[in-house]
């Protein structure tokens, strides 16, 4: 049995209640493999990146058959929606619904209808056999080039995003729930936390020929990786603690001046 989220976000917890933490989340069009259920809960495994926890059976929805195809391979050619939110509207009742950066758009297309007497672009997209409406300014419909420019284009509107553990939205983020989202956006497709992200693309050898768009990552004193964030330049980095800002990245670590020294230790950097 497979679900998919029809909700703009849907928490996915380490425990069948409400109280468990929760380990990340599922986007609007995200489709996971049921594992278990409960009367209320259910255990999935997220398509995308594997991971696996609880959600609320009432926050998802059962997808199979011819459905499940066709959503499944339309994935894979989806637009992603590029703002930190956006809102699409249902073409079937007129209702809105709240889309996070990083949501998969199937079928998304242009239009230009006209709108009181004018011309207008319109974006569309369906799922399931619903359309809805959107802006096409909150979308783009094929990956950015992962350079400097694009990348602060793009991250500037993600700063203060506040931190959440488990989360990859924006109204709250973790640290790899950042990398992973934005990422997206520029086609590299990431696992979901910092210990995994490690084992994925190819190492840098130091902060020297690190690039934008290059993930450092950085240590527990019992050498776990606990944190990661995306390269700028050889001096700065852009990451989510306690919010999403820049701070100065040298060969030691991140230096915060809020806090008047450095806040983590570098161990590697790599690139996807």
């Amino acid at each position: 049995m497979r679900v998919i989220a029809l909700h703009s976000v849907v928490p996915v917890r380490a425990e069948a209640r409400e109280g468990s933490e929760q380990n990340t989340q599922m986007l609007f069009g995200e489709i996971a493999t049921v594992l278990e259920t409960q009367p209320r809960w259910m255990r999935i495994r997220l398509e995308g990146d594997n991971q696996e926890g609880w959600v609320d059976a009432k926050m998802v929805a059962s997808i199979g058959g011819k459905d499940y195809t066709t959503h499944h391979q339309a994935l894979k050619d989806a637009a992603y929606v590029i703002m930190p939110m956006a809102y699409a509207m249902s073409e079937n009742n007129g209702q809105t619904i709240p889309l996070t950066a990083g949501t998969r758009l199937t079928r998304y297309e242009i239009k230009t209808e006209e709108y009181n007497g004018r011309q207008a672009r319109i974006g569309r997209f369906e799922v399931l056999g619903v359309g809805f409406r959107i802006d096409p300014g909150m979308v783009i419909a094929n990956p950015l080039d992962l350079n400097e420019q694009n990348l602060l284009q793009v991250t500037r509107f993600f700063l203060n995003v506040p931190y959440l553990w488990g989360g990859k939205n924006a109204m709250g983020m973790d640290c790899s729930g950042f990398t992973q989202v934005i990422l997206s956006l520029f086609g590299k497709h990431l696992l979901r936390n910092a210990s995994e992200q490690i084992t994925q693309g190819k190492v840098i050898a130091g902060l020297k020929k690190a690039k934008a768009g290059d993930l450092a990552f950085f240590d527990h004193e019992d050498g776990r990786i606990s944190h990661v964030g995306i390269v700028i330049d050889s001096e700065r980095l852009i990451h989510c603690s306690g919010r999403v800002k820049v701070e100065k990245l040298d060969e030691t670590g991140i230096f915060s001046v809020e806090q008047g020294g450095y806040s983590h230790h570098l161990v590697a950097i790599r690139r996807y």
